[in-house]
């Protein structure tokens, strides 16, 4: 792959970059929770580990960091962030009142349906919001994340890594999946999350507006949507209307604005990413998102 080796974990010219800086990606995360809640076993773990009930979104911003991190990061991050989260999974255990037994949150297939439903969700939402990402490069994507997986203790080749194998993988957990109490509750309050200030602001008011949650809910597959079945269903080309506005409402917000949002470490992590590419001779006048545009990356004007 093109690029400066050890400057970001995924360069500019990545498909990871051109998926990761694409501000859809809130509406992605969003969605991944509700569609990771689908599985009885997942859920629990996150009911009985974590503080969701109180500050769901709180959650989503620690997703977000990580996942900048094994993005915008260096390596040396991206692997001090990886050994920080597979020592917490270490010593976290599930309870299954269904069955009695206890069971880890490091279990692999746990591990491997939280990254499958979360990559599937940004890249989806992305896609469908516009962002122009044919098969192949959804493809290189998947790829691209496999190592982002080995981060949480999975290994490259048990990760589905292109559409045709994740679609082979959706199909086959399909059955597993189902609405327990604890995912009834986590979607209600994914619905009406809390957010901050400055993204409240930022929600799209046209051509077709939704409630952030709504939006989020409506981009889940039909299935999904239906195991739920929360919300009436609406006609999909409003869905699809008011993602590409929330898309375009969002990529015009400054780096500086947009990044109120984040946790004060991540933002602290982005401005170490902005002096090294710098320094390596990419031109980050327009921020992070501006190297997608190749004239910006080393040599690009040149050409």
């Amino acid at each position: 792959m093109p690029g400066i080796e050890g400057v970001t974990v995924q360069p500019p010219e990545s498909a990871t970059w051109l998926v990761h800086i694409d501000r859809t990606m809130w509406v992605g995360g969003v969605r991944g929770l509700m569609l990771q809640a689908l599985h009885p076993l997942a859920m629990r773990g996150v009911w009985q580990n974590s503080t969701f009930q109180q500050d769901p979104f709180g959650r989503l911003r620690r997703t977000a960091d990580f996942v900048g991190r094994v993005t915008y990061g260096s390596p040396e991050e991206a692997e001090e962030i990886g050994r920080r989260v597979r020592a917490i999974h270490r010593s976290l255990r599930i309870h299954d009142p269904d069955t009695g037994r206890t069971h880890r949150v490091d279990d692999p297939e746990l591990l491997l349906w939280v990254h499958c439903a979360e990559v599937m969700s940004y890249l989806e939402v992305v896609r469908r919001a516009g962002a122009g990402i044919g098969d192949a490069l959804a493809d290189q994507y998947l790829r691209e994340q496999r190592r982002s997986a080995t981060y949480v203790g999975l290994h490259e080749e048990d990760v589905p890594g292109s559409l045709r194998e994740m679609d082979a993988y959706f199909d086959e957990m399909r059955p597993r999946l189902r609405v327990i109490p604890e995912s009834a509750a986590a979607v209600r309050f994914l619905l009406w999350p809390r957010l901050p200030g400055p993204l409240r602001l930022l929600t799209p008011a046209k051509p077709a507006y939704l409630p952030f949650g709504a939006l989020c809910y409506y981009t889940l597959p039909r299935w999904a949507r239906d195991l739920y079945g929360v919300l009436p269903e609406v006609p999909q080309a409003t869905v699809t209307a008011a993602l590409r506005a929330f898309r375009l409402a969002m990529n015009s917000v400054p780096d500086f604005v947009h990044q109120r949002v984040l946790d004060g470490r991540t933002r602290d992590m982005l401005r170490g990413s902005r002096e090294r590419l710098a320094a390596a001779g990419y031109d980050v006048g327009k921020g992070l998102r501006g190297l997608v545009d190749p004239r910006r990356q080393p040599g690009g004007l040149a050409v």
